[in-house]
């Protein structure tokens, strides 16, 4: 029980120590510096930031993103 438990603690601390070795890893690189530009890079002429494109599962669907995006 006691072997577990710790075996459980050192997995703990060595998942968070390695998720804040990364995100001192992103500040030190510039990562997190423009943030609004990095989430506009999945749009283009063909999908303009703010126009649905996409109709999941049918036209109705479609047209009710459309109305919500105008209100």
């Amino acid at each position: 029980m006691e072997a577990g438990v710790l075996l459980l603690a050192i997995g703990f601390f060595l998942l968070g120590g390695s998720a804040l070795g990364a995100f001192f890893w992103a500040v030190r690189n510039g990562q997190l510096q423009d943030l609004a530009s990095g989430a506009e890079v999945i749009f283009d002429e063909d999908e303009p930031i703010g126009e649905a494109t996409d109709c999941f599962p049918d036209k109705r669907s479609h047209d009710a993103v459309e109305k919500l995006m105008k209100s």
